[in-house]
């Protein structure tokens, strides 16, 4: 043993990132679940010693502590939202508001593919993408049988739009929660600074969708008229219910608009309100169907980043980004802009967000948080949209083109490339204008 730490001293950065790499590899080929990677790798970490094991070295406390690179205000934001969701999801509120939306456009499948969008995107902005789709999907399929209408265009829009309107808000994707936790950055510092280039993006993307799908738009007056007089009286299945959720939902989402008032962290903000719901719940019923996989996929990949942090193999990324753009501050934040968008095209974005804030975290002890406070943004935007460009690059994008080859419309991978990098790039594109007339200059 002596002899192996020993070894991990002398190359401990190469070792932790060897760590960080190959969990990268398998993660990227889906070939073990994630979490059980995830969780592999933190374990390995702790046992060569790359984070602590205990939390007191003698009578010191040990600042190499694997729990300390465990970051909790994180985790506990994330059981607490898809508490929230899970228990409103139970009323049928958010199928109601989808029908309402619907009944608006008159059947027109032009208007419809607007509508799905537009309804996935606000509603991604507040809840995950993942429960965003699935709740958005069975009445997809609906609608596009009743109209005659090969559904794919219809998912395929979804999907881009719950990857752009996640990016809109701190809870909207999970990035975005690390990166507001890293930087400390609240729920109003997001919609201040991402929700008007994200509502561009919106509009951009789904205009072109509109233009690339037309063809696929055509149906009869009669099918239109189905969709016109959709009943949605029996969608609401628990009123009270309903009603709970939706006063409780509100003003979790008042009190993240408040914390720059209040000063209450956005995860406590949302424990209480899911507190709150389980009061008239049994927990065991709700706590099921948390994605306690995610949960745990978070916990073991920050302690193996913590391990590539605590050996200083964080600050030499950092060093060699700042030598790389010679310290311009507009290099460095297009690198990280783009950079993100195709990484996270790639491989999942939530590994890469997590690898990447303690990065600029050391840029900032260097070059100052005024110098950051730009790549901040290049690293959520990059990330979250760049998760448009393959059919892996999001959880959602899995999740849609499964449950469409089940229903027999297969979404292959190089059809939904073709739109997918299209997508992508308007995305990027306009967020280098926006990155660089707001904050570069």
């Amino acid at each position: 043993m002596e002899f192996l730490h020993a070894l991990v001293n002398a190359h401990s950065v190469a070792i932790a990132a060897t760590i960080l790499i190959i969990a990268y590899v398998f993660i990227a080929t889906e070939k073990i679940p994630k979490v059980t990677i995830a969780l592999i790798g933190g374990a390995l970490t702790i046992f060569l010693g790359l984070v602590g094991a205990d939390k007191t070295t003698g009578e010191t406390l040990n600042p190499n502590y694997f729990i300390n690179f465990v970051d909790f205000g994180v985790i506990f934001l994330l059981v607490s939202m898809m508490i929230i969701v899970n228990i409103a999801t139970r009323s049928g509120m958010f199928n109601w508001i989808a029908n309402e939306l619907l009944k608006m456009t008159k059947g027109h499948p032009i208007s419809v593919l607007f509508a799905l969008g537009l309804f996935t995107a606000i509603t991604s902005a507040f809840l995950d993408n993942v429960t965003t789709v699935i709740l958005i999907m069975p009445i997809t399929f609906v609608i596009a049988e009743q109209l005659g209408i090969n559904p794919v265009p219809f998912l395929i829009t979804e999907i881009f739009a719950s990857n752009i309107g996640g990016t809109a808000t701190l809870i909207g994707d999970p990035p975005n929660i690390i990166i507001g936790s890293a930087a400390g950055l609240s729920f109003m510092d997001f919609i201040k600074e991402l929700t008007p280039i994200v509502a561009i993006i919106l509009l951009a993307v789904l205009i072109v969708l509109t233009f690339i799908f037309r063809k696929h738009m055509q149906t009869t007056p009669e099918k239109m008229e189905t969709i016109a007089k959709l009943d949605n009286s029996k969608t609401i299945t628990d009123f009270p219910l309903m009603i709970r959720s939706s006063i409780v939902l509100g003003l979790v989402i008042i009190g993240f608009v408040l914390h720059d008032v209040t000063h209450i962290p956005a995860y406590l903000t949302a424990m209480m309100g899911a507190s709150v719901l389980l009061l008239f719940e049994k927990p065991t019923n709700i706590l099921k169907d948390v994605e306690w996989n995610t949960i745990f996929f978070f916990i073991g990949l920050f302690i193996i980043i913590g391990g590539l942090e605590a050996s200083g193999g964080i600050a030499l990324m950092a060093k060699w980004i700042l030598n790389v753009t010679n310290g311009s501050e507009q290099a460095t934040a297009m690198l990280i802009l783009w950079a993100s968008g195709f990484i996270s095209g790639i491989i999942d974005n939530i590994p890469y967000t997590a690898t990447m804030a303690p990065m600029i975290m050391e840029i900032q002890k260097v070059m100052g948080a005024d110098y950051t406070y730009p790549l901040w943004w290049c690293l959520s935007l990059g990330a979250c949209l760049g998760g448009n460009m393959t059919i892996i690059g999001a959880a959602a994008n899995v999740i849609v083109s499964e449950a469409s080859a089940h229903k027999g419309h297969p979404i292959t991978f190089m059809s939904f490339l073709k739109y997918g990098m299209t997508t992508m790039l308007i995305s990027l594109v306009l967020s280098t204008i926006y990155i660089y007339v707001r904050f570069l200059h």
